[in-house]
């Protein structure tokens, strides 16, 4: 969920997408072009109300991005400690944090626009796909990366490159170092990211 808002203001390194244009798959491309300007459609819509503008980007992100995968991912290594219980608890407050990221960015987008450029196939069902964020108020063209997995339910975005790094990599290394500190105790980095989704929260208001 944090992929989806946060790269659309930075700009990355375009070597992966140099690299990625000779080996792709259409239908991730497909995906990641029709999804993601959807994406920024609802970010460049200013006639909607911050509350309506909430709501569809938060069902956006429900249908676009593997939410359980991502969640599970960046526990790491401590995913396999924590009880049915205490993932649940982490999950939910987890959303908390990655909705307090991205709605504080809603009403930073005027007249962007995507391009897909290339691909490049990891194995089959896992792509990175490249992109250009061109308009509104960037200066050159910004490279953004999507790694999208297939599955039952099709293609979903599990991470997104952006400044050259994957986001949602960065949030395991930043979340298995505060229970490292913390012995495992993840009731520790509950109450942490809670903290942090409460005082995102204040400042909105």
């Amino acid at each position: 969920a944090l992929a989806l808002a946060a790269p659309l203001g930075l700009a990355v390194a375009p070597a992966a997408a140099q690299a990625a244009r000779s080996h792709g798959d259409a239908s991730a491309e497909a995906f990641v072009q029709s999804e993601a300007s959807k994406g920024i459609a609802i970010l460049n819509d200013h006639s909607l109300s911050l509350a309506a503008k909430k709501a569809a980007f938060y069902g956006f992100v429900n249908q676009t991005a593997d939410v359980p995968r991502i969640t599970g991912f960046v526990l790491g290594r401590y995913r396999r400690q924590v009880s049915p219980a205490q993932y649940r608890q982490f999950a939910e407050v987890f959303r908390q944090y990655a909705d307090s990221v991205y709605e504080s960015r809603l009403g930073d987008y005027h007249g962007e626009r995507l391009q897909v450029t290339g691909s490049l196939v990891h194995a089959p069902g896992d792509v990175v796909v490249s992109s250009v964020v061109t308009g509104g108020d960037f200066k050159g063209e910004p490279v953004v990366n999507w790694r999208v997995l297939q599955g039952p339910q099709g293609w979903k975005i599990v991470d997104v490159q952006a400044q050259g790094v994957w986001l949602a990599v960065v949030e395991q290394q930043d979340f298995t170092s505060t229970l490292a500190n913390a012995n495992g105790n993840i009731d520790v980095l509950i109450r942490q990211l809670r903290t942090q989704a409460a005082g995102g929260s204040a400042r909105r208001n």
